[in-house]
């Protein structure tokens, strides 16, 4: 497993935070991901704006949208990846849709994340059985493709998450990203089947959005992840929204730690 992402999961839950890169614009979507790191998230997740983002809601694709319009591009994602890496030495993870790495190139995109320093790559849109391609490419580069597992994978968890490295992105709810008010997947059978399989730590996301509810997933996870609630906020306060993350990520940070 990366190094870095094994130290976020060292002997504690991880809080795992989500924002899109260049949302509103490059200079405070910098500022915002350093107030998650602020407030104790162990690991972020840095989202490269995609036009079609099919696995978004409203939230996370109007951030796309926003980001879009500021003009920020792969290059430009890779140049806020590396402004937040030259301050902090925890993992960081991009997580966008198969088309723009495909686009950039399979090589010269993650020889990019390793010169970096991005560990990870989260990509919705990339099924299980067909990222083979990508994952030779990745691993020659020492980056770890995060696997997802839906609730509609039963089947396929087994295989899923023996080959799975970095950590498994658990998906709590069918649908969409987006802020839920309760979360009714059996995850407690689902994350019984993982344990049996996985040899990497395991994160819940999708709908996560209060600490109580963070503290509720890290009972039965290894971390929780929480993307659009962030956003919301970036939605909301614009440029001014740093404040405002630290604030709820500090909560959410504390209620997956245990404090």
């Amino acid at each position: 497993m990366n190094n870095r992402i094994e130290k976020a999961f060292d002997n504690k839950k991880a809080f795992i935070g989500f924002l899109t890169a260049g949302d509103p614009t490059f200079d405070a979507s910098y500022e915002n991901i350093m107030a998650l790191i602020n407030a104790g998230a162990d690991l972020v997740e840095i989202g490269i704006p995609f036009s079609d983002p099919i696995a978004e809601g409203p939230v996370i694709q109007e951030a796309d949208v926003r980001a879009l319009k500021s003009g920020m591009t792969t290059d430009r994602a890779f140049e806020l990846a590396a402004k937040v890496r030259a301050q902090t030495d925890i993992p960081l993870v991009f997580m966008t849709y198969l088309n723009p790495v495909f686009k950039y190139g399979y090589d010269r995109f993650f020889a990019k994340c390793a010169e970096i320093g991005v560990d990870g790559l989260i990509c919705p849109d990339m099924p299980f059985e067909e990222k083979t391609e990508a994952d030779a490419v990745a691993k020659a580069h020492g980056v770890s493709i995060i696997s997802m597992i839906a609730p509609t994978s039963e089947e396929r968890i087994k295989a899923i998450a023996e080959s799975a490295e970095g950590f498994l992105y658990i998906v709590s709810s069918l649908g969409v990203t987006g802020v839920r008010s309760e979360i009714k997947t059996d995850l407690a059978s689902i994350m019984e089947s993982v344990k049996k399989y996985a040899h990497v730590p395991a994160a819940i996301g999708f709908g996560i959005s209060t600490p109580e509810q963070a503290k509720k997933m890290s009972q039965l996870a290894d971390g929780v992840i929480v993307g659009s609630a962030m956003v919301r906020l970036v939605e909301k306060f614009g440029e001014s929204a740093a404040p405002e993350i630290e604030k709820l990520a500090k909560g959410l940070a504390d209620a997956a730690h245990g404090n």
